[in-house]
């Protein structure tokens, strides 16, 4: 099979909100997904952004990677994951880092199989969060300028 990893444009916002809704479907969480569209002709993405490790530098952190149920198993994921590092190494970035959910084991498989190191097994870190009301209380309780 063909296909063509290339950046994501504006006219693809469509596409990607799709996707975005396929992939919540696929983690079991629908209720989070705010936005919706119709049609289609991309079959995956991937969204990244850049962080900055205390230690290692700036690093590219890989927040969604999908690929369409019925293409899965042709190597877009694959190409689409590489084209990630290919750019973050272009940007100097040292690591590329995501998160997965303990209980999607292809996808874990699927990364341990290219070399990803689980952190939480290896070394005990684990993923926080604050959002909603939490995340107001912590920014109301800032000190002033």
């Amino acid at each position: 099979m063909h296909f063509k990893v290339r950046p994501a444009a504006k006219e693809d916002c469509k596409e990607i909100s799709r996707m975005i809704m396929e992939l919540a479907v696929f983690e079991k969480m629908t209720d989070q997904v705010k936005i919706t569209h119709e049609g289609f002709t991309v079959v995956g993405y991937a969204l990244y952004f850049y962080i900055y490790s205390t230690w290692k530098g700036r690093s590219v952190f890989l927040e969604d990677l999908y690929v369409m149920e019925e293409f899965r198993g042709k190597g877009i994921g694959k190409g689409l994951m590489n084209k990630v590092a290919e750019v973050g190494k272009k940007k100097q970035c040292v690591r590329l880092q995501l998160s997965v959910l303990d209980w999607n084991t292809p996808s874990r498989d699927f990364y341990a199989a290219k070399g990803a190191q689980d952190l939480t097994a290896s070394e005990g870190w684990h993923l926080l969060r604050f959002d909603g009301r939490d995340l107001d209380n912590l920014a109301n309780e800032a000190p002033e300028d």
